[in-house]
């Protein structure tokens, strides 16, 4: 089966990397794990010799047909041909089990499934994902690096993150031209209560990181100055220096007041 580039799909190819991937879930028995992406069944091979159930939701249709043929005598597995970004995770464990995913994803999706997983992360124990380096780099940056952004602390907020490994190009077809990394995400209980307010103020914050912190959410709610001077953050500061409890600290003090109908 020929990888689509228009769906940036690159195929795990090396068993010695596949499993070490999946034993970083610490599957047991009773386990139902979400597998995203199959594709041609590298995860999936380990996953149904160690789970009760796993759910492979594949987005690719062409990819199905050949995920049924090659795992036909493996009844744990459940294949849906689906958008994950569209999936009620809620709903594959009605009883409230908790679940365990995995997933080998395409730059381009990264942002999306990260948030999408911080809003359903109460149905997870762990997440094991492998991203492009990149985007790990990114996910774990700590306060006043430059790799620091919105997604930094919208994953921080939600996570406790542990970067496990890195995986080189030659373990995949095609080939790419970048190193990806293993990172495992184990769910808070408590973030930022609201949530939808919190985004939008870390979108707001950093849409231009070169600009102040003041200067980029002026536009953002006209309680900015005093807020900023109540949390005891220097109006001069840039967005990629603040702590997480900083961000709760402002996020606090201005979401309260923050007009619900505008996002």
């Amino acid at each position: 089966m020929r990888a689509k580039k228009s769906l940036g799909q690159n195929f795990l190819r090396d068993e010695a990397v596949s499993e070490r991937i999946v034993a970083a879930l610490d599957i047991v028995t009773e386990d139902t794990v979400i597998e995203i992406g199959p594709g041609q069944g590298a995860l999936t091979t380990f996953l149904v010799e160690r789970a009760k159930r796993v759910i492979a939701i594949e987005f690719d249709r062409d990819l199905i047909s050949p995920l049924r043929v090659q795992f036909h005598t493996n009844p744990n597995l459940e294949l849906l041909n689906a958008d994950a970004l569209s999936v009620d995770f809620r709903e594959l464990a009605p009883d409230g089990t908790k679940l365990k995913l995995v997933a080998n994803l395409p730059y381009n999706i990264s942002t999306p499934i990260l948030q999408r997983l911080i809003e359903h992360r109460l149905c997870f124990s762990q997440i094991v994902l492998m991203f492009q380096r990149e985007v790990v780099e990114r996910i774990t940056a700590r306060p006043a690096t430059k790799e620091r952004g919105f997604l930094s602390v919208l994953v921080e907020d939600a996570f406790e993150t542990e970067t496990l490994f890195d995986v080189p190009p030659t373990a995949f077809w095609p080939v790419p031209k970048v190193w990806s990394s293993v990172i495992r995400l184990r769910p808070k209980e408590e973030v930022f209560p609201d949530a939808a307010a919190f985004r939008k103020l870390l979108s707001a914050a950093f849409a231009q990181k070169r600009k102040t912190i003041l200067n980029n959410l002026r536009g953002f709610s006209p309680d900015i100055e005093p807020a900023l001077s109540s949390a005891v953050i220097d109006s001069r500061r840039r967005a990629e220096t603040l702590t997480l409890d900083e961000w709760h600290r402002l996020a606090g003090l201005i979401c309260a007041t923050f007009d619900r109908d505008t996002y």
